[in-house]
């Protein structure tokens, strides 16, 4: 920066909700200037196949901040865009792609990714969705000068949160995004300064949290109760976790929320109890106890409910 009182001139990259809140963060900070947003290209979506403008381009456009949006980060002619910015550093929060070296090297302080994870547990594509599912008892968001390597480059700052037996992949990820914002208008003007220098990531312990699909929400029900839990609620709202009903096709899934371990014990995957009290479904090691589901197509509802339409009885068996 020219002066200790000029704003940070900053390029921003991101694409999804996450990458949005920490952009509406920067963008009331008078701290910097967002010279631009960079996200993935639209895509289709909806039945009509309607192009949809990612969730950083929504909130860039708002505030009338131009958008870029190339196909391929190393693509020449952005590069040259990004160059004739002249950022002084560019932010990224789930941008979507590995970054080039050419683009690392053009700002003065580097690109500082936001990382929603204590690294280096859990780099990778789906750090929040895994630590529920891995039953991490705590993780947090870290902000981390990038490498051209996958989420290895050295820290800059970590903040911590406990993750709660209420949490699911939904919750986590929005109060994961809201800390990363703060965490970017606290630890920037320290970053720049001098006054923070990057540590390296520790040599052990890291975790690779690859990408979510949707077969990661069918249920098996031969893992433990605790397991079958943790994934419930990490895999909520997307893909869900979901099971199939006795003697239904395979389209006919049901999702599951609502879920707590229990003690009981029977053969994995039989109903033990079904009653407006829920479903309590024998696992592998324990069982769990369900009390609102969601069929294919229709509503979510409490069991009680569903039962009347469904009337699911003990020794009954989800797939």
């Amino acid at each position: 920066m020219s002066n200790a009182s000029a704003p940070l001139r900053l390029v921003f990259m991101g694409t999804p909700d996450l990458a949005a809140t920490c952009l509406k963060a920067l963008l009331v900070w008078p701290g910097c200037t967002v010279l631009a947003a960079v996200s993935q290209p639209d895509k289709p979506s909806g039945r009509d196949l309607k192009l949809q403008a990612t969730p950083v381009k929504i909130a860039a456009e708002a505030a009338g901040i131009p958008v870029l949006q190339p196909k391929k980060a190393r693509d020449p002619e952005f590069l040259e865009q990004l160059r004739a910015l002249q950022p002084e550093i560019v932010v990224v929060a789930a941008f979507g792609q590995i970054l080039p070296q050419a683009l690392l090297d053009i700002p003065k302080f580097g690109c500082v990714n936001v990382h929603t994870s204590l690294l280096p547990r859990h780099r990778g594509a789906a750090p929040i969705q895994w630590a529920i599912a891995d039953g991490d008892t705590e993780t947090g968001v870290t902000l981390m000068k990038m490498d051209a390597g996958l989420d290895t480059g050295p820290m800059i700052v970590c903040a911590k949160t406990t993750i709660a037996a209420e949490d699911t992949g939904q919750t986590l990820h929005d109060r994961l995004a809201e800390m990363g914002g703060t965490l970017l208008v606290e630890t920037l003007p320290d970053y720049v300064a001098g006054r923070i220098e990057p540590v390296a990531q520790p040599a052990e312990g890291a975790t690779y949290a690859r990408k979510i699909t949707k077969d990661d929400g069918r249920l098996d029900w031969s893992l433990p109760a605790t397991t079958i839990w943790n994934r419930i609620r990490a895999f909520t709202p997307w893909p869900g976790a979901f099971s199939k009903l006795p003697g239904a096709t395979e389209r006919s899934l049901v999702k599951l929320f609502g879920t707590v371990p229990e003690a009981a014990s029977g053969e994995a995957g039989c109903v033990l109890e079904a009653d407006a009290n829920g479903l309590l479904v024998a696992c592998g090691e324990g069982s769990l106890r369900i009390r609102e589901v969601q069929r294919e197509a229709g509503k979510r509802m409490k069991v009680g409910e569903f039962l009347r339409g469904f009337p699911l009885k003990p020794g009954d068996r989800l797939g």
